[in-house]
Formats: C-alpha cells, sequence, structure tokens
C-alpha cells in the first residue's frame, strides 16, 4: 500500500484538472451535441492524464536535488526517497509509452500533438526550465497543445484565436507561479538553490509580467469576443458580456498568487470557491449564449 501510495503522488492526480483545457473546442467547435465528440475528447484528456503525469515523474528525476531545498516539494516521493530512479524511470517511460499508444489509437493527428507535447516536456525539463521567460513560455505552449489535441480529436478548425488567448492566458498564470516560488523563500540563497532562475525573476519584474500579461489576455479574449468570425459563428457578439466574469477570474488569480495564499496555482483552483464560482458562471454564460444567445439577441431587437 505505501509504494501504491507513492507512486500515485509521484503522477500527480490532482494535476489532471488541467487537461480540462482539451474539452474546449467541444464547446467552442460547437460539437456539444454530439455524443461522439465528448466521448473523442474525453478519450484525448486520457492521453493528456498519461503523457503529462509520466512528464512530471520526469521532472522530479530531474529536480529531486533542488526539490530537497524546497518546504513542500521536498515532500514528493523521490525528493523523499520513497521511489527510487529505477522505478520512476519505468514509470515516466511506461506512462509516456500509453499516452502514445491510446493516441494513435484515436488518430494519427492526437498521435502527433502528443508526440510535441512529451518532446516540449522533455526540452523544458532538460534545458528551457532553466532560462528565464523561455521556461513560462513552454509551460504556456504546453497548455496550448491541450486545446490543439482537443480540436484535433473532435475534426474541427483549430482557430487562430485559440491559441491567442489560450497561450496569453497561461502565460499569465506561469508568471503567478514564479511569484509564488519567489515568494515562498525568505532569501535568494535559497530561492538559487532549489531554482536558478529565480534569482532573475525578481518580485518587481515578475508584478510587472504579470500585469501585461493578464491585459493581454483580457484584450484577447475582447478582441475574440467582437471579431467578425466569432460573431458570425455563433451569431451573437454576446460573449463580451462575459467580461466581468473574465477580469475577476484573472484579477483573483493574481491576487492571491502574488499574496502567497496558495503553494501553486493548481492548489488555487482546487480550493478557491470565488475562483470556482466566477469559472463555473463564465462557462455556464458561454454555453447559455451558444445555445440561445441569437435567439435572446433577434427578441431584443424585435426581431
Amino acid at each position: 500500500m505505501p509504494v501504491f501510495y507513492n507512486l500515485m503522488k509521484l503522477i500527480r492526480p490532482h494535476h489532471w484538472i488541467k487537461n480540462v483545457v482539451v474539452v474546449l473546442p467541444v464547446i467552442f467547435g460547437m460539437q456539444m451535441g454530439s455524443v461522439q465528440a465528448w466521448w473523442r475528447a474525453a478519450a484525448a484528456v486520457g492521453v493528456f492524464c498519461l503523457a503529462s503525469s509520466g512528464m512530471y515523474v520526469l521532472n522530479d528525476i530531474f529536480d529531486r536535488e533542488n526539490d530537497r531545498q524546497h518546504p513542500v516539494k521536498r515532500n514528493r516521493p523521490i525528493a523523499a526517497g520513497e521511489i527510487s530512479i529505477g522505478q520512476a524511470w519505468s514509470m515516466a517511460v511506461v506512462l509516456a509509452l500509453a499516452a502514445l499508444l491510446v493516441a494513435l489509437l484515436l488518430s494519427r493527428g492526437v498521435f502527433v500533438v502528443t508526440t510535441a507535447y512529451l518532446t516540449l516536456q522533455i526540452f523544458y525539463t532538460t534545458i528551457f526550465k532553466h532560462a528565464v521567460l523561455l521556461d513560462v513560455i513552454c509551460i504556456a505552449l504546453g497548455f496550448v497543445l491541450r486545446a490543439v489535441c482537443g480540436a484535433v480529436a473532435i475534426d474541427v478548425a483549430i482557430s487562430p484565436w485559440l491559441f491567442i488567448c489560450m497561450f496569453t492566458l497561461c502565460l499569465f498564470m506561469g508568471f503567478c507561479k514564479r511569484y509564488s516560488e519567489v515568494k515562498t523563500f525568505a532569501d535568494a540563497e535559497a530561492a538559487r538553490n532549489h531554482r536558478a532562475t529565480l534569482l532573475d525573476y525578481t518580485p518587481e519584474l515578475l508584478t510587472h509580467l504579470i500585469t501585461l500579461s493578464a491585459g493581454i489576455a483580457v484584450m484577447a479574449f475582447l478582441a475574440y469576443s467582437l471579431n467578425e468570425q466569432t460573431i458570425e459563428q455563433f451569431g451573437t457578439f454576446y460573449f463580451i458580456y462575459s467580461l466581468p466574469l473574465v477580469v475577476y477570474a484573472v484579477f483573483r488569480f493574481a491576487m492571491l498568487s502574488m499574496n502567497g495564499a496558495y503553494q501553486d496555482p493548481t492548489d488555487l483552483i482546487l480550493h478557491d470557491r470565488l475562483f470556482q464560482l466566477s469559472v463555473v458562471l463564465w462557462m455556464l454564460m458561454i454555453f447559455f449564449m451558444i445555445q440561445f444567445g441569437p435567439l435572446l439577441q433577434g427578441w431584443l431587437q424585435g426581431e
């Protein structure tokens, strides 16, 4: 039982919430009435649960010495010596191969996207994690690939807005994550021992980057909502009226991250009730606008 428990800790199932991004193309691709689309999207979510867990294990293998310098990460199974390096390597390989196998069974496109994600994460773990700015850009691109995988899985067009909105939003969240990490350590030496790039990510710089990326993300949503193709596709411009919820969620995420209320963005997403409520209300509002927006707009205009 302890071994199974440690293996479950190693693959971080609570982080699978991030893979919900994969199903967004079902909603914005207007496939919500298709059972097949939901099943294929769910299978793609499973692929990314396997793939991301495999890369979490790989990350923990390479970061085991640095994790031992962190007040929370020192409890991870590899850093704590509860899982051997050999067991960890076996788990990482099995999870990655399982992800590729399931992806290939779904479609060639899903296989290609999954391969791209695994490749990106390998380079991130071994190289890009140690490069300021490139590390957060890689994190954001990982979420873009999740969304792209969902679009490929259900065979809908990959909108450039999918890339723009997802990339800018996740860039913002990545800088919030770095800010939380910086605030975790009492001095520069402790931060350097955990991750050398944290010395370059000063609170002042991260405040600027968070502000900038948050502004770009909100503006990207505004541009998407008012874009002619979006209005033509959904038959309404009413997406724009969900802006207050978008602003609240983004601002609350920034506030809690910068206040050090949560150690990790995933903890924030899983435990902050007001943030969760704002996201759920936004999703319900978007669903309503997609389903009934044109009718409501026509009724209000007396058509």
